[in-house]
């Protein structure tokens, strides 16, 4: 490196026990486009010394070809390391960067100022401890400015700097520095970002970052760096009760059994009562290990194995908590959810919802109100879009254990997964758990599924007909229905233009419209499968993710999807009803193969190709194979 510790040359290990045991902070740098984000970053690495003999060799030749002061160090070029960052000058992805001084370890995340990069933002505050949010001094409070001071105030984070930078192109003017913290006082105010510490810096000179500026005597507040160094942040979770999401169930050898997991708040001793959630079960703590050896206590961020006196089921997702307090235990929540995906968010469809250590299935129910983060304005939604931020009830197939966001950001934030590719589209804070979650409970019935299914000697499926309009799909499903009462099977056939007339006649033909109707569809055809009916329904059902949702709320075995596959040339020239026309016309809108896709299925359990047979033939196809599926119709 440029600079070293003298340590390392008189005691290499006790050069190496200081760093190990040094606090870590984690925080961000956020702000409007050209702020200085990148230059102040960039600067406290060169001021902590933390930059290496080639890298600054690099920074020098760098800063002369593409930096922006003339030749001289150009500080930004530390961080921004994509192409297209460098010739816009502008901060596109979230970069990490670490440096450490006598008395902390830092990881500070540059996130970008462009209201498109929204979701890399949010992605680099969702694990700081503290944010500097930068003012250019010429420009004052932003929009950006606004927007980012929400999003941390969102998230959570409530060690905050207000860093007016560039004061030397404004001649340290305390006039222009006493403005901004006002104005921008008034606008934290609305958010609930109560306190905050403002400090006037030069980022590209270093004034008021590492040492003191003589260019501002009347400013008597922290310097940028004393801040960070001393700015505490454990404090409020250690005073919580305790709780320990488990991440691993720890089993080496016969012996030996315990559950390790990064201590959220709160802190543990040996003999401690714990409860696990959401079994509720009890135990004391027998042992705290680690590495080093086992503990006497543990606290909040320290990462550990429990040992417990008894035997009782902890699986991996589960949370251990203070007996005496315990987390709550819910399935729907209002929730603040960040958008992150480029296709929209419509209610009703189902996503993964990853907690902690912990997956469950999840729906957003309903959109309640869209957020302006510019002006802080509620509005009313059917949807969200990209970078959109919305207050939304949510709900889950299982309950979990968790605290408000605002309570404890481990155990109240979470992210919404899209379950065929996997994405990470959703960004969410709990708020709280909905009444109804408390409430409503599974009535207990002596009359199972399995006793009406013997009844009627056959098990209740699901026949899920897909396909195209014009395809051939009520047609076929209506003959298979016929085939199947002949054969003495109880059946019920939910056709697509029949359920609009009662169930779902308060629906239309949106994107959202589609996955609440078909959202509905899949609840109707689970009661009747719960009944030991054989279900058809005919359905365009044109996305994949609601598909997914029908086959998800059903047992395995119980959703045979039937892919009735005909090109849309063909379906088009058939136009039974005449509705190909209207939507080449523009008379029917957000038609499935004119102007709204159809996603085909990929592995269907059947395939019918209506170009090479007639209905009756994949009828009889239809019921050939359920036939052959469960022949004998055992339960």
């Amino acid at each position: 490196m440029a600079h070293q510790s003298a340590l390392i040359a008189q005691d290499i290990e006790a050069y190496l026990h200081q760093h190990q045991h040094k606090s870590l902070l984690r925080f961000i740098t956020c702000g409007s486009v050209d702020d200085g984000k990148s230059t102040l970053i960039g600067r406290l690495l060169y001021d902590s010394k933390m930059i290496f003999e080639d890298q600054l060799a690099a920074l020098e030749a760098d800063s002369k070809k593409v930096g922006t002061q003339g030749g001289a160090l150009d500080f930004a070029l530390l961080v921004d390391g994509l192409a297209a960052e460098r010739e816009q000058g502008i901060t596109i992805d979230v970069a990490y960067r670490f440096f450490s001084t006598e008395k902390r370890k830092f990881i500070v995340a540059d996130t970008p100022g462009h209201e498109q990069y929204t979701r890399n933002m949010v992605t680099g505050a969702s694990t700081a401890d503290a944010a500097v949010i930068l003012i250019d001094a010429r420009k004052g409070v932003l929009t950006q400015t606004r927007r980012h001071s929400y999003l941390v105030s969102l998230l959570g984070i409530r060690h905050v700097v207000l860093a007016v930078n560039k004061m030397d192109l404004v001649g340290w003017d305390q006039g222009v520095f006493d403005k901004i913290v006002a104005d921008y006082r008034a606008f934290a105010e609305r958010i609930g970002l109560e306190v905050f510490t403002p400090i006037p810096i030069s980022g590209l000179g270093g004034d008021n970052m590492a040492t003191r500026s003589d260019a501002t005597p009347w400013f008597d507040g922290p310097i940028l760096m004393d801040w960070l160094e001393s700015v505490e942040v454990e404090d409020d979770l250690r005073a919580g009760p305790f709780r320990m999401p488990v991440q691993w169930v720890n089993r080496p050898n016969l012996d030996f059994r315990g559950f390790s997991g990064l201590i959220a708040s709160g802190t543990i001793k040996p003999g401690d009562r714990i409860r696990a959630l959401p079994s509720g079960r009890e135990s004391r703590v027998a042992r705290i290990v680690t590495l080093s050896g086992d503990l006497d206590q543990a606290v909040a961020g320290q990462s550990v194995t429990l040992t417990l006196e008894d035997e009782i089921d902890v699986s991996r997702g589960d949370v251990i908590a203070a007996a005496d307090a315990p987390a709550p235990v819910a399935n729907q929540f209002e929730a603040m959810l960040v958008w992150m995906d480029d296709e929209p968010l419509p209610p009703g469809r189902t996503y993964l919802l990853k907690i902690g250590a912990r997956t469950v299935g999840a729906s957003i129910t309903d959109i309640k109100h869209r957020v302006n983060v510019n002006t802080l304005e509620h509005t009313a939604a059917k949807r969200l879009e990209l970078n959109e931020i919305g207050l939304v009830n949510l709900s889950l197939d299982q309950a979990i254990p968790f605290e408000a966001y605002a309570a404890n950001r481990q155990m109240g934030g979470f992210i919404l997964i899209d379950r065929l590719s996997n994405r990470t589209v959703g960004a969410g804070m709990i708020n709280f758990a909905l009444r109804r979650a408390d409430n409503i409970h599974w009535q207990h019935t002596d009359v199972t599924k399995a006793s009406r299914a013997a009844l009627k000697a056959q098990r209740g499926q699901v026949v899920w007909l897909t396909g195209l309009s014009g395809a051939g799909k009520s047609t076929i499903a209506n003959l298979v229905e016929k085939r199947l009462h002949a054969l003495g099977r109880h059946t019920y056939l939910l056709d697509g233009d029949n359920v609009r007339h009662g169930l779902n006649k308060d629906l239309g033909f949106t994107e959202e419209d589609r996955v609440e109707n078909i959202r509905r569809v899949a609840e109707v055809a689970k009661l009747m499968v719960d009944a030991g009916l054989i279900v058809l329904t005919a359905f365009i059902s044109p996305f994949r993710a609601e598909r997914q949702l029908a086959r998800d709320i059903l047992e395995p075995g119980e959703f045979i999807e039937v892919f009735v596959d005909t090109p849309l040339a063909v379906a088009e020239a058939r136009d039974v009803k005449g509705l190909y026309k209207k939507a080449r016309s523009g008379q029917l809108k957000n038609f499935t193969g004119v102007d709204s896709p159809y996603e085909a299925p990929e592995s269907p359990e059947l395939r019918i190709d209506t170009t090479a047979i007639d209905p009756v033939e994949a009828a009889e196809r239809i019921v050939a194979w359920l036939e052959g599926r469960e022949l004998d119709y055992t339960i």
